[in-house]
């Protein structure tokens, strides 16, 4: 089975979608505050779980489940609601979260799943991700001819361009993490990324 993207699509919705997922918003912010909070392997994990959350909008779009889409616009608006919540109990988690090694330690040990689960949700609680791939798709592909390859190929740069993208904001937090050493800078990193955290579920929830 061969793919019915040309070269030059391929490339057109590549720098395209690294585009989009390199402006600042939401995914950024999370990405950046987990990485900064509490290393790079933390930021890595929030980002497959937005590309998890990317990949379930995408197969939705490219199977034409609009229906589904609507079917679940319920569900949609409480993962929306959830994903707020999450956001502030991870912020009120790190402002009261103690900063010597050894909690530090087994923190990061015990939130990758939480820093995957960030991603996630907040991916998911964008329901007007599904409209958008509709209207973006048929620019590059006949959403009605296209193939399984031409399905991977999508999914493939999608999760390229969020690598690309949000670990090199994940690397950067992450090194202006560590050239903070001291107690109190770390505590008042654990602050900020607190704040912005709550802000964020905030946002989320009223948005």
């Amino acid at each position: 089975m061969q793919s019915s993207l040309s070269l030059s699509s391929i490339f057109i919705l590549f720098a395209t979608m690294i585009i989009l997922a390199i402006v600042p918003g939401i995914s950024v912010l999370a990405v950046s505050t987990r990485s900064a909070t509490y290393g790079f392997k933390h930021g890595l994990f929030t980002t497959i779980g937005i590309a998890f959350g990317d990949i379930f909008y995408i197969l939705l779009t490219i199977l034409g489940l609009t229906f589904l889409a609507h079917s679940m616009a319920d569900f949609l608006i409480w993962i929306k609601y959830l994903g707020g919540v999450y956001l502030i109990w991870l912020g009120i988690t790190f402002w009261t979260s103690k900063s010597d090694k050894t909690k530090d330690n087994m923190t990061r040990e015990s939130s990758l799943l939480a820093s995957f689960l960030l991603g996630l949700l907040i991916t998911l609680a964008d329901q007007k991700a599904i409209l958008f791939y509709f209207a973006f798709f048929p620019t590059f592909i006949n959403l009605s001819t296209m193939t399984v390859v031409d399905g991977g190929i999508i999914i493939l740069i999608d999760i390229i361009s969020l690598l690309i993208t949000k670990l090199s904001y994940a690397y950067a937090a992450d090194k202006s993490r560590q050239l903070f050493i001291s107690p109190a800078a770390r505590k008042i990193i654990s602050m900020v990324a607190s704040a912005v955290l709550i802000t964020l579920g905030v946002f989320l929830i009223f948005s």
